[in-house]
């Protein structure tokens, strides 16, 4: 899952600008909108790419290629689209909290 961690940082930094314009709730999902095709094509593009090593007769390969595979995928339909919005969505400008406030 750590090679689509990436994958957040993009959408939380598209998500903090937004959130800047327009609140944290509203720019959660204006963040999600704008940046959610994009980034689940680069992680579905990922998973592939690593499950092509599968097509090798190395058992080893086939293991590491479906795992990396599956791990890429979590992440990016479950991880990145679900919960991550969830979070945030739930936890409003608190998500935040270090940073300058940002309207709710």
């Amino acid at each position: 899952m750590a090679l689509g961690i990436d994958y957040n940082i993009f959408l939380m930094t598209r998500v903090r600008e937004e959130a800047l314009k327009v609140g944290a709730r509203a720019g959660m999902s204006r963040g999600l909108g704008i940046t959610g095709g994009v980034i689940t094509s680069a992680g579905v593009v990922l998973a592939t790419t690593f499950a092509a090593l599968s097509v090798i007769p190395i058992l080893f390969l086939l293991q590491l290629a479906f795992i990396v595979a599956f791990g890429v995928l979590l992440d990016t339909i479950l991880v990145r689209s679900l919960l991550v919005p969830a979070l945030g969505h739930e936890l409003g400008r608190a998500m935040w909290w270090p940073a300058r406030k940002i309207r709710s």
